[in-house]
C-alpha cells in the first residue's frame, strides 16, 4: 500500500533526523504518508509524495518540539527566537562551517532543512520561494501564540482568525501544482484574488483541524488554542455548541471559496483552473485524514466528524 510504504520511509527519515525522539510511535500513529495520497491525488509517484510528507511532518514536529510538547523541549520563553532561527535556515544565508554545525544538534531545524531541501530540488525558484515565504508567516503567527501564553491571553475571535489565516495549511497547498506536473506562473500567484481565494481555503481547512483537535488540546498542560475555545471565552455557550459555531464557519467558507473559484473562472487560465481543482482535492483529503487520524482518535473514532462539515 502506497501510504504505508510513505510511512515506514518517514519513520527512517524522522529516526535519522532524531525528530521525536524516544517517541517514534507518533510518527507512525500520524500517517502523513496517507494525509500525502489524500490531498495530492494528481500523483502515485511514491518519491515525489515523499516531498510534501517530509514537508508535513517536518512543520507538525518544528509545532510539537518548539510550542507544545515540554517532552519534546518545548519552552514558551525561547520560542520567539528559536522560531526566527527557523526562519533564517529557510533563506539562503549560511553560516560559516564552524558555527553551522551548531544548527545541526537541533532535530526540528534538521527536519526543516532536510524537508526543504528536497523540495526545493523539484520546483522552480519561484514555487520554492512560494513555500518558503508562507512557512515565514506561519512562523510568525506561532510567534503571536507565544506572546498570547507569555501573557495569558485568550485572543478574541477575530484576533484568532486573523491570526489563522497565516498559522494555516497554507505551506502544504502552495506544491500543488509540482505534484500536479505543472507550474502555475508566479504572475498569477501573485494577484490579490487568487491569494485571497487560497487563502479562505486554507483557513477553512484550518478550522476543520481545530474542532479534531479541540478536545486533545485542552487537555494539554501548557494551554493551546482554537477556534471552538475562542468561542467559549467571548460568548455564552457549551463547548459543544461552540463546535457547532466553527463547523458552520467552515462551512461558510468553503461556500465562499466554491463562489471565489466561479469568479476567476473568467479571469484564469488553464493552469489557475487546475490549481483551484487543486486545492479542493486538498480541502477533502485532508478532511477525511482528519476524520480517521489516530491524532485525532477521541473525535474521530467513529469515522465521523464531531458536527456536520461539509465535503469539499
Amino acid at each position: 500500500m502506497l501510504a504505508g510504504r510513505l510511512d515506514e520511509r518517514l519513520l527512517e527519515w524522522a529516526g535519522c533526523i532524531g525528530l521525536y525522539h524516544g517517541r517514534m510511535e507518533r510518527v507512525r500513529d500520524a500517517g502523513f504518508g496517507r494525509l500525502a495520497t489524500l490531498c495530492y491525488p494528481a500523483t502515485d509517484d511514491e518519491d515525489l509524495l515523499m516531498v510534501p510528507a517530509r514537508c508535513a511532518l517536518a512543520i507538525w514536529a518544528l509545532d510539537d518540539h518548539y510550542c507544545d510538547d515540554p517532552g519534546l523541549g518545548a519552552v514558551p520563553s525561547l520560542l520567539g527566537s528559536r522560531l526566527a532561527t527557523a526562519s533564517a535556515v529557510l533563506g539562503r544565508v549560511h553560516l560559516p562551517d564552524r558555527h553551522e554545525a551548531a544548527t545541526r544538534d537541533d532535530p526540528a531545524l534538521q527536519g526543516l532543512r532536510s524537508a526543504t531541501g528536497h523540495l526545493q530540488r523539484i520546483t522552480t525558484p519561484a514555487q520554492f520561494d512560494r513555500t518558503r515565504h508562507t512557512l515565514r508567516t506561519l512562523f510568525a503567527a506561532l510567534a503571536q501564540e507565544a506572546t498570547w501564553r507569555a501573557t495569558h491571553s485568550q485572543p478574541r475571535v477575530w484576533e484568532y482568525l486573523m491570526n489563522r489565516q497565516a498559522n494555516s495549511f497554507l505551506p502544504c497547498m502552495t506544491v500543488i501544482d509540482t505534484l500536479g506536473g505543472y507550474r502555475l506562473p508566479a504572475e498569477v500567484w501573485a494577484r490579490p484574488d487568487v491569494h485571497d481565494a487560497v487563502g479562505t481555503a486554507a483557513l477553512a481547512a484550518s478550522i476543520a483541524n481545530d474542532i479534531y483537535s479541540a478536545d486533545i488540546e485542552d487537555t494539554c498542560s501548557g494551554g493551546d488554542f482554537n477556534l471552538p475555545r475562542a468561542i467559549t471565552a467571548e460568548q455564552p455557550c457549551t463547548a459543544r455548541e461552540a463546535l457547532r459555531i466553527s463547523a458552520d464557519l467552515h462551512n461558510e467558507l468553503m461556500h465562499r471559496f466554491r463562489q471565489q473559484c466561479d469568479d476567476l473562472a473568467h479571469r484564469g487560465g488553464s493552469e489557475l483552473h487546475r490549481f483551484l481543482d487543486g486545492v479542493l482535492d486538498w480541502c477533502a483529503g485532508s478532511l477525511a485524514w482528519h476524520r480517521t487520524a489516530p491524532r485525532y482518535h477521541r473525535q474521530a473514532a467513529d469515522g465521523h466528524a464531531p458536527h456536520t462539515m461539509e465535503r469539499t
